[in-house]
This record gives structure tokens, C-alpha cells and sequence, in this order.
């Protein structure tokens, strides 16, 4: 298929059921217990900085283990994998020094994902597998300070974070993704300038494809790190007309359940929600198991809360089989009409109707 039939495709399955998304990359690269040695390879093996930890690097290391995953989800009835490519920007890779590496790392992961999507969709073409392209947050902020003692200091223009994320799209978009996925959301001015980036592209003349945008509440106070409501955030992000939007990460299922009805209630888009297998335990583990996750989801879903359901942090394929087949059948969530308003947003929304 070319990608503009892929997409046509994706917006068709939205309509006829509750898609799957992936679970997590890091718990399942985590088991492989892999070395330093791993993650240098050949390219990187006089590096001067340490590079274990560095998960997208694996995508130029060990393909091998990338697409193991893509293919382990894909069997679990995932409609849709994730690049690893969470932390492919030019900002978060100069922990490791490899601002170079930043086009290679996201034209592998897009590429990897691809065969392998393309593998799938041969294999069983009643149900066609996407490719989303992972654009994570960064580890510097522009709605923060680093410093207490100047609030109006930041570690980080505006202009350098768009161009972080320009460079991520613009290899993503080439190695062959199907939609944009701008995830785990703290700071929505961050979003803001990964948005700008994907839609410039249009402007340079490449083909529009999906995005959907995905926000983190953090705690108990439904609010974004940066202290924004469900509806503040929403109306922050509308502009960008997103295939899908909703939160992931930080809540698992049982605490996330009010901010999902809420997006529910207010977005006139697909609703998307993938949350962690509960919360981490003392040791940081989480002990959810597949069963339980699967068990909430599929009361989201039978709700009609939801369009797109799948995992965070501590699921497994595993965990993604489980909620595939709770759903399996239930009718996606009716996309509402609101009425036509002035909507804005601090960190409150504002309505003029």
C-alpha cells in the first residue's frame, strides 16, 4: 500500500472498532539485561561517553532486538507500534554527546518499523498494522525554570526546541511513518513547538500525515505538570486538528479513568488512552497484571469513552493481548458536536459561546 492508502486505511479502522496500540519499549528492553557493548556496536564503540541506558540507540546497535519488539506487539494484536524514538532529538541525545546520530537513529527506528508493519499487513491483510512516529518530551523545559531563584530563566528557547523537534519529524516523516504520535505531554509549549514542526512540513511540500497528541497528568490534581486542566489542555492543542488526543503515562487505568471521560466529553476527535499497569511499586516495578489492565480498559470501552486503547510504562505484549481482546468487538466512542465557541486557555480553559 502506499502511505496515503495506509492512511485511509487507519481512518477507516477508527470507525469500525477500538484501535490497539503498543505497550511499553523500556520494561521489554530492560529484560534483555543487555551491556555497554550492546548499546556502543561497531559505529559507537570508541565513543568517549557511556551510552548504556540509551534505548533508541539500539535502533543503530541492535535492530535485531527493535524489531523483535515490533513484531512481538504486532502479534498480540497491536493495530499500531511505536518508532523507538522516544528520545531522538538533537536535546535529549546530548546527555550521550550524539547530536550527530539524531537523522540515523530516527530514519532506522522508522525504517525497522516499517518492514515490520509491512510484514504484518502482507501476512494478515484483514487487519492492516500502522507505524506511529514517537516524539517524546524533552529533558529541558519551556514553561519552567531550572533555577528557584529566577523564574524567567529557561534552559531552552523556543526556537531550539522546534528545531530539535524539526529535525525528528523530518526523518520520521522520510523513513516512512504513517501518523506522528507527540507523547507523554507535561509541557504543553514544548507540544506546541513539536506541532509547529510536523505542520511546517506541509508548508516544505510532504505529504500531511495523522498526528495525535498525548498528555501526562501527573497526580491526583488532573492537572499537566506544567498546571493545566484536561479542557485548558485540549483547547491548547486543538489548532493542530489531531487524528487522536488523550493522556498516557504517570496514572495507571484506575486513577486516569476521570481525565480520559473528560477528553471524552470535550474533544471532537478520536480519544486515545494508554496508561501504565497501575502505579510503581517501592521498587519502581509495577505490578499490574495483564488481566487487571485489560479489565478497566474494557469498561472505558464499553462506556464509549474511548477510540484508541493501549500501554505504558510496565505493560508488556502480554498485557496488549489482553486488552485486544477485551475489546474485541465493542463499538469505538461516537465522536461529539460540540457547539461553535471562543475557546482559549491559561491553565484554565475559557469559553465565549
Amino acid at each position: 500500500m502506499t502511505r496515503a492508502d495506509r492512511i485511509a486505511a487507519l481512518k477507516a479502522a477508527a470507525r469500525e472498532r477500538v484501535l490497539i496500540l503498543d505497550g511499553s519499549w523500556g520494561v521489554m528492553i530492560q529484560r534483555e539485561t543487555l551491556t555497554e557493548a550492546d548499546f556502543r556496536g561497531d559505529r559507537f564503540k570508541d565513543h568517549p561517553d557511556p551510552l548504556k541506558g540509551n534505548n533508541d540507540l539500539l535502533c543503530l546497535t541492535r535492530p535485531d532486538i527493535v524489531t523483535s519488539l515490533h513484531d512481538a506487539y504486532y502479534a498480540a494484536g497491536a493495530d499500531i507500534s511505536e518508532t523507538n524514538t522516544f528520545s531522538s532529538t538533537a536535546i535529549a541525545q546530548a546527555d550521550y554527546a550524539l547530536e550527530s546520530a539524531v537523522r540515523d537513529l530516527n530514519l532506522a527506528a522508522a525504517r525497522l518499523g516499517r518492514e515490520s508493519a509491512d510484514r504484518w499487513t502482507a501476512k494478515e491483510p484483514h487487519k492492516p498494522r500502522f507505524l506511529a512516529g514517537a516524539i517524546g518530551p524533552l529533558n529541558r523545559t519551556l514553561s519552567i525554570s531550572p533555577d528557584v531563584n529566577d523564574p524567567a530563566a529557561r534552559a531552552v528557547t523556543f526556537d531550539q526546541v522546534y528545531a530539535a523537534y524539526r529535525e525528528q519529524v523530518l526523518a520520521l516523516h522520510e523513513g516512512g511513518v504513517d501518523l506522528f504520535l507527540v507523547e507523554t505531554i507535561f509541557d504543553t509549549l514544548n507540544a506546541k513547538a513539536a506541532l509547529k514542526a510536523i505542520l511546517d512540513l506541509e508548508d516544505d511540500g510532504l505529504e500531511p500525515l495523522p498526528i495525535w497528541i498525548s498528555g501526562t497528568i501527573t497526580d491526583r490534581s488532573g492537572r499537566t505538570l506544567t498546571g493545566q486542566t484536561v479542557e485548558g489542555f485540549w483547547n491548547s492543542v486543538r489548532h493542530a486538528k489531531p487524528f487522536a488526543v488523550g493522556f498516557n503515562c504517570a496514572l495507571g487505568a484506575e486513577l486516569m479513568r476521570p481525565h480520559i471521560a473528560e477528553m471524552s466529553r470535550i474533544a471532537d476527535t478520536l480519544v486515545a488512552a494508554y496508561p501504565n499497569a497501575g502505579l510503581p511499586n517501592a521498587m519502581g516495578q509495577y505490578d499490574e497484571e495483564p488481566h487487571q489492565t485489560a479489565h478497566l480498559l474494557h469498561e472505558w470501552a464499553q462506556e464509549g469513552l474511548v477510540n484508541i486503547l493501549g500501554g505504558c510504562c510496565g505493560t508488556t505484549p502480554d498485557h496488549i493481548r489482553h486488552v485486544a481482546e477485551a475489546v474485541a468487538g465493542i463499538k469505538p466512542r461516537a465522536i461529539p458536536e460540540r457547539p461553535k465557541a471562543l475557546r482559549l486557555s491559561g491553565l484554565e480553559p475559557f469559553e465565549l459561546a
